[in-house]
This record gives C-alpha cells, sequence and structure tokens, in this order.
C-alpha cells in the first residue's frame, strides 16, 4: 500500500502558503525567518523566566500516571502527602502508596461528576482547609513553594474531599449498616478491640460499640471493592505500564 501522507499536515501547509499568497520557495523562506522569531522568543522567555521570583517560574514536574485523560504528576503526589490527603501505610512505599490513593481518588472523583452530591457548605471546607494546613504544620509554606500549592488550591481540595465523603455516606449509608448478629460476630473476631485492662468487656455491654465498628468494616470492605470496580473499567496508566 502506497504511503499517503498526513492530511492534517498538507492541509496546515496548503492553508499557510494561500494565507500569505507565497509559493513553495515563499513558503521556506518564510518558515526560516518563523524559527528565527521562535529562537529569539525562547531566548527572551528564558531571560524573563528566570527573573521571576520561584512561585511564579513553571516547576518542571513528572507525569506519573494518568487516569483517563487527567494526569497525577510526582509534585502532585507530594503535595497529597505532606497536606494528609493521602496515609501511606506502615512499610509501604510512601510515593507508591500516595500515587495509588491519589488514582482512586480521581477515580472518586470523575464518578461524583457524574452523580455530584450536594455542596459542602463554606464553613465545613474552611474547617477542612483548617485540618489540611495543620497536618502540613510548620511545613506549609515550604510545601506550597515546592509544590505550587496556593490559597485556593488547598481548598479545591478540601471542597473535592468532603464531596467525596458526602458522596460515599450517600452512597454506602443505610447498606454498611450492621445488625445485632454481624456485630456478634465482629466482637468474636476482634475480641482484643473490647478488652480493658486485660479483661474482655461482655458483649452486651459493648453491643452498640461492636455495632459501630462492624458497620465501618463494612463500610470499608464496600467502599474498597466498589474502587476495585471503578479501576477495572478505567483507562489507568502508571507511566508507560497499563494497570487493571
Amino acid at each position: 500500500m502506497a504511503h499517503r501522507p498526513s492530511p492534517i499536515r498538507t492541509t496546515d501547509t496548503r492553508r499557510h502558503g494561500e494565507k500569505l499568497g507565497l509559493k513553495t520557495p515563499c513558503l521556506r523562506a518564510s518558515v526560516v525567518c518563523d524559527r528565527v522569531r521562535l529562537g529569539v522568543w525562547l531566548v527572551a522567555a528564558i531571560y524573563i523566566g528566570s527573573t521571576l521570583p520561584a512561585s511564579a517560574q513553571r516547576l518542571i514536574d513528572r507525569v506519573i500516571a494518568r487516569v483517563a485523560s487527567n494526569a497525577i504528576t510526582l509534585t502532585d503526589v507530594r503535595a497529597a502527602i505532606g497536606l494528609g490527603v493521602v496515609q501511606p501505610g506502615p512499610g509501604e512505599d510512601a510515593e507508591t502508596a500516595a500515587r495509588d490513593q491519589l488514582i482512586e481518588r480521581e477515580l472518586l472523583l470523575e464518578e461524583i461528576a457524574r452523580f455530584p452530591p450536594p455542596e459542602p457548605g463554606n464553613a465545613d471546607i474552611e474547617k477542612e482547609v483548617a485540618r489540611l494546613e495543620a497536618n502540613a504544620g510548620r511545613q506549609l509554606e515550604s510545601l506550597m513553594q515546592a509544590t505550587g500549592l496556593d490559597a485556593q488550591r488547598i481548598r479545591e481540595i478540601a471542597r473535592d474531599t468532603l464531596r467525596i465523603q458526602a458522596y460515599v455516606n450517600q452512597r454506602f449509608g443505610t447498606a454498611a449498616v450492621a445488625g445485632d448478629d454481624e456485630a456478634r460476630q465482629y466482637y468474636d473476631t476482634h475480641q482484643a478491640e473490647f478488652t480493658r485492662n486485660g479483661v474482655a468487656s461482655p458483649f452486651l455491654e459493648v453491643i452498640a460499640e461492636a455495632r459501630q465498628r462492624a458497620s465501618a468494616d463494612r463500610r470499608r470492605t464496600l467502599v474498597n471493592q466498589w474502587v476495585r470496580d471503578l479501576r477495572a473499567r478505567a483507562e489507568v496508566v502508571l507511566v508507560d505500564k497499563p494497570v487493571r
């Protein structure tokens, strides 16, 4: 089969020549001029960028994952860790665990975009912003400088966190409520959680606590399975390796 040139490239070249009223030799000269002008512009841009304060310069970053058309960068991971948005477990590689949690967060936000919960109130957002900033503590300012975070972006992160919580509560609230039988089963298999000073509390004395813990455990199971299903259906890529 004969090679066919790209229709886009051919069309672009033709339109450029027609617009300038030029034939091919003049078009070549125009391209050379364009390159010269581009080189001058780049030199000027580099000089101007080097004179800007650090907070105004573009951060050099690296994409480490992609969820559909949305990229997750190394800076995103470090910012999320610093604010406590993600919480790697003991013994886990912090950046790998944080990356996976951000992938799940992105999947949840895509689902929320389809079925949005009620918007959180300003007071709730401000409270969540305060919590995130408290997680960063004294490192907040340096974290913001290193990752390009600003007050508006932290507020957006806080809002997204609250929207995720509201959506999960709305979707799994009643489904995750454990009955007395499940509470008893949880009590029997988690005796250490109901032991005080070396003595296990009688079930009837801690039934409310056992029901609450069993409900939380059931909710985690349901949410984790749901997120796994979302990930199985989504296009998730780690650098160059697809993840399923």
